[in-house]
């Protein structure tokens, strides 16, 4: 079997490695010119840990994580006024998770690839033809391929599903949060930030600093907008948005580069009928972004490629097995879409949220209110990559 991976993204690379050790033949295009460098901090944890063990990358991914401890959260003067309990959360999940940034985990991902694997960057799909059991995949320069099955693994503004499926408007929800992500070099905000995980507790709007074992910081901006167009000019909206708040903010924001080194976007999700059409199927953000708001996005679009692949394994009927990952992966994913959902008051408050969230973490260290948190931020935990595992999941 022929397969083309539109996106090599974490969706992508994991998709590609499981397909290929399966006897698949494999390409992946890739619209930017090379590995992706911009991203942010995540946490890794959940369907996306279990699937990262059973392909066999968990250990590197731990080794290029970051220690888990609490964040703090501090006001517009720098005063600590409450923590994340991730600590109690990792022990909660057996200590299952991990912090890493999004441009490690792909490069794990990246060095996971057999050789065999084809890996096209600066490669965009211009076109997609179907035809009985096969499909035929036009990049813009004019050059196609054909393949039994196509995968769009493209991320939320995906291609492969404005051509397949429709434009974007028909299944982007958006919150009302956007969201910046960059990396400063600057070490006198290593120095005004006292511990490694830092985000401002403040409503509607929240910054989070993460430092890096290279010396850099990592930052992440999150704020309410109705306005879900981009900005002119980046920097100049988040000086806005932040404007007021002064001390380790000001210093952040007096740093922030140039538009191009700063990943910006909607917060937002992607839900769709049906994820699949004849011999394509869209995996990840692309057919299911839960958004930043359930801070899982990466552990599931991993989670997603094993269990698309296992499914391609056990049947060998494409169309049945596309509607077999369907099947399973749909109630996990519209769980997590909740989640995010529920989770946007919790860690972007409005102003009348933000002293119930600051009392409810000091009361953190209690086991009911932890489990409460937990369920928040997470949702409901799924046993189906362990099912899978062990063949019970079919």
């Amino acid at each position: 079997m022929k397969v083309a991976i539109c996106g090599a993204g974490t969706a992508g690379l994991s998709l590609a490695e499981r397909l290929s050790a399966l006897g698949a033949e494999v390409v992946v295009l890739e619209r930017s010119s090379g590995p992706r460098t911009h991203g942010h901090m995540i946490d890794f944890y959940g369907a996306g840990y279990d699937a990262a063990e059973a392909i066999g990358v968990l250990p590197a991914i731990q080794r290029v994580g970051y220690p888990l401890g609490d964040s703090s959260l501090i006001d517009r003067h720098g005063r600590r006024r409450a923590a994340l309990p991730y600590r109690q959360i990792a022990r909660a999940l057996d200590g299952r998770l991990c912090r890493v940034m999004r441009p490690d985990l792909e490069k794990v991902l990246l060095d996971n690839l057999p050789p065999q694997v084809e890996l096209r960057f600066g490669a965009t799909v211009s076109d997609v033809a179907q035809r009985d059991d096969r499909v035929t995949v036009t990049l813009q320069r004019g050059a196609q391929l054909d393949a039994d099955l196509l995968v769009g693994a493209d991320g939320i503004h995906s291609t492969v599903r404005t051509l397949v499926f429709g434009v974007e408007p028909q299944y982007l929800r958006y919150p009302g949060f956007r969201s910046a992500s960059f990396v400063l070099d600057a070490p006198g905000v290593r120095g005004s930030a006292a511990e490694h995980v830092v985000f401002t507790d403040t409503a509607d709007r929240q910054l989070g600093l993460h430092l890096l074992r290279d010396g850099r910081t990592a930052v992440t901006a999150v704020y309410r907008t109705v306005d879900a167009s981009p900005p002119h000019d980046v920097r100049a909206a988040l000086r806005e948005e932040y404007a007021g708040m002064g001390g380790l903010v000001a210093e952040v924001l007096d740093r922030c580069p140039e538009d191009g080194a700063v990943e910006y976007d909607q917060v937002a999700q992607i839900q769709m009928p049906r994820w699949s059409s004849k011999r394509v199927v869209l995996i990840g953000d692309a057919s299911f972004a839960v958004s930043a708001l359930s801070r899982q996005g990466a552990s599931l679009a991993v989670a997603s490629a094993y269990v698309l692949s296992e499914q391609l394994r056990k049947t060998s009927s494409v169309e049945r097995a596309l509607a077999f990952y369907e099947r399973l992966w749909r109630p996990v994913v519209e769980d997590k879409q909740q989640s995010g959902q529920a989770a946007s008051g919790w860690l972007w408050p409005g102003p009348s949220q933000s002293a119930i969230r600051r009392a409810m973490l000091r009361l953190s260290w209690r086991p009911l209110v932890n489990r409460f948190i937990e369920a928040t931020l997470a949702g409901e935990p799924t046993a189906l990559i362990t099912m899978l595992r062990l063949g019970s999941g079919d």
